[in-house]
């Protein structure tokens, strides 16, 4: 008997390598903050602005890169998205000031924003449903891993050469990465050579929108319908977790007085609490569904558990003033905020499977909103009373929004359901 191909599992590998270098792109601005705005001369308020920067041409390009994933492919999105986001890295290696770093944010923002859904779209093509929270939760925790990397990363091309150094080495790995999925990753597994039977016995048949068609399966508002819950609880989570993705070195370093190697080490433990939240969250997901069945409690439930733990470990940050009881929290924190991606990312693929790019794309402009506006407003606060409080106080509010709107995620209600509903409402009234 033929033996199963490692052709999927090599897919997987990959997506798991573009989320690690996508967030070890994103992050590097972050862990290089601190001698970046003492050679450029930026305020924190400035510094938030270069950051929300990346944040607008980032949700634009959510939208865009779903449909057009829906539509051309992943494969021929992705290509171009890696050439953008490598390019734009290591331009932000050559910047002279505010405004030449903010138009290398956006650039990266343009790269970055179509990635995802086009990565949702290929995940989708390559995995079944039952173990699709687990992919998710999987190549999110290498974004995190990441995250964790480059503190450390940057600190060291720092102590060797520069903080620009960081950009330009990031930029070439992404470069190298992008040969190997031009190289290696097809839409779908029937189009893959080597694939035996036993495996695509596995694997999903293709959920997709035929490629160059001028029709979609669904209208955008169906699915926007059935996302605006879901954009709504992810618009808060990451309204959080932007405290983490940029401002978490620089807060070790201003609000407790550490040098920047001890704000490193820091940083990167909470980060890597993220990437074991990612993962566990996927896992834990797909285990409640496969035991119970019940989609809506395999979704909901793990996603109202996270962001109920991420509040209750932020609650410490605003009081304590030791070092290691906050960097313990906040990685409490962190952990069970990630919690919530495997979920949250699945569940565009479980209400629109023809179309998991689009209402992919959707679920991360709630994302961008967040890092447009939130960078902006904790830069301003911390300018103006020199204090950490607020912006872990506004944190804790938003997780308490999004843990009552998780009650309307309800991943169990597809939208072909809708429009089945919509059609009987018609056809009723015509009778």
């Amino acid at each position: 008997m033929k033996t199963q191909s490692p052709i999927s599992r090599n897919m997987l590998i990959i997506f798991c390598a573009m989320s690690f270098i996508l967030y070890l792109d994103r992050v590097n601005l972050a862990a290089a903050a601190g001698p970046l705005k003492a050679e450029l001369g930026l305020t924190n308020t400035q510094l938030g602005i270069a950051f929300s920067a990346f944040g607008y041409t980032y949700a634009i390009f959510q939208l865009v890169g779903g449909w057009v994933a829906d539509r051309f492919g992943a494969r021929r999105t992705i290509i171009a998205c890696g050439l953008i986001w490598a390019v734009a890295t290591v331009c932000t290696g050559l910047i002279g000031g505010l405004v030449s770093l903010c138009l290398a944010r956006l650039l990266l923002g343009i790269g970055e924003g179509a990635a995802l859904p086009a990565q949702a779209r290929a995940i989708t093509n390559w995995v079944p449903k039952p173990k699709r929270g687990m992919a998710q939760g999987l190549t999110h925790s290498f974004s995190r891993l990441g995250n964790a990397v480059a503190p450390p990363l940057v600190a060291i091309l720092i102590a060797w050469h520069s903080w620009r150094a960081s950009f330009i080495v990031v930029g070439i790995l992404s470069a190298l990465w992008l040969v190997v999925w031009l190289v290696y990753f097809k839409e779908t597994p029937e189009e893959h050579a080597g694939v035996s039977p036993e495996e695509m016995a596995l694997l999903p048949r293709r959920e997709s929108v035929q490629e160059g068609s001028s029709a979609m399966p669904h209208s955008w508002w169906t699915i926007l319908r059935r996302m605006r819950a879901t954009i709504g609880v992810y618009f808060c989570m990451v309204w959080s977790n932007t405290l983490f993705f940029s401002w978490m070195p620089i807060f070790f370093m201003q609000s407790l007085n550490l040098d920047i190697k001890s704000s490193a080490l820091y940083s990167s433990g909470v980060f890597f609490a993220g990437v074991l939240g990612d993962l566990t969250g996927g896992v834990v997901s797909d285990w409640i569904l496969r035991r119970t069945g019940r989609l809506a409690l395999a979704r909901q439930g793990v996603i109202t558990v996270s962001l109920l733990g991420g509040l209750i470990f932020f609650i410490p940050v605003l009081i304590s003033h030791d070092v290691v009881t906050i960097a313990l929290c906040l990685s409490a924190a962190f952990f069970f905020l990630e919690l919530t991606i495997g979920p949250i990312w699945a569940v565009p693929m479980d209400v629109s499977p023809k179309t998991a790019g689009t209402a992919s794309g959707m679920l991360n402009f709630g994302a961008a909103m967040a890092t447009i506006v939130s960078p902006i407003i904790f830069g301003l606060m911390i300018d103006m009373t020199g204090s950490w409080t607020l912006p872990f106080a506004g944190a804790i509010g938003f997780l308490i929004i999004g843990i009552i709107l998780t009650q309307w995620i309800r991943p169990d209600i597809t939208v072909e359901h809708l429009e089945q509903k919509k059609v009987t409402a018609q056809q009723s009234l015509v009778g």
